[in-house]
């Protein structure tokens, strides 16, 4: 009992009150999820920019081994890694399917950076929306699609995401028709979603998921795959 009222008084002698110890104790620790930013080489990065362990992910949304990564992976990556600033992760787009896949690229850049991240998620729980409509089309209108594969990336692309319910996809989550366009055919936009995937060509990736642990890439596709490489690094 004395030494509970000897800790409250040196407490209030170091001008820290009942309510403040209680303050202090429950303070809350950093979470870098929140931490967004774009990278020069058109990625998008999340978690601490400093963090001695840096992932990078060439990505495709049209990608079913990048959606099962993002369905199985992006909780506990987020929760165990990110969250206190060990890891930071970056997504780079790979358009491995091509328009369709610069066409989301460019509508999930139309959305304030901080807001990039969860909108990735849903269009990788959203692949059998854009999926069945693409494999429908190229079945019965394979010459269509094959033309629109060869306009110009601006007319491309709004042409996928017209077929595709995409511009219904964006509206449902709050992007405008006419801002969403804007955005298919923005030439910053297509400028960032080439710069990734140049990046991507020049480190020699084939395929999508591709995972770089600290500039290494690793032989990693899936999630049970990824975290033996990330505990090496930590170690």
């Amino acid at each position: 009992m004395h030494l509970r009222f000897l800790a409250a008084a040196l407490l209030l002698l170091a001008g820290i009150g009942p309510v403040n110890a209680q303050q202090a104790r429950r303070a809350p620790v950093a979470n870098w999820v929140n931490t967004v930013a774009k990278t020069p080489e058109g990625g998008f990065r999340q978690g601490n920019p400093n963090a001695p362990i840096k992932l990078v992910e060439y990505g495709s949304r049209t990608c079913p081994t990048c959606g099962r990564f993002a369905a199985e992976g992006m909780e506990p990556l987020r929760r165990e890694w990110i969250a206190s600033g060990k890891l930071s992760y970056e997504f780079r787009d790979y358009l491995i399917h091509g328009v369709p896949d610069l066409s989301l690229a460019l509508l999930n850049q139309c959305v304030p950076v901080g807001r990039f991240f969860p909108l990735l998620d849903q269009m990788f729980a959203s692949q059998a929306t854009f999926d069945g409509p693409l494999h429908k089309l190229m079945e019965t209108q394979p010459k269509l699609v094959e033309g629109w594969q060869q306009l110009p990336p601006p007319q491309a692309a709004t042409k996928f995401a017209e077929a595709l319910g995409m511009l219904t996809f964006m509206k449902a989550r709050g992007l405008p028709e006419a801002q969403a366009r804007r955005c298919l055919s923005n030439p910053a936009l297509i400028k960032g979603v080439a710069d990734a995937y140049a990046s991507g060509a020049k480190a020699g990736v084939q395929g999508t998921p591709s995972f770089f642990v600290n500039g290494r890439r690793v032989r990693a596709f899936t999630w049970d795959q990824l975290q033996p490489e990330l505990r090496a690094a930590d170690s």
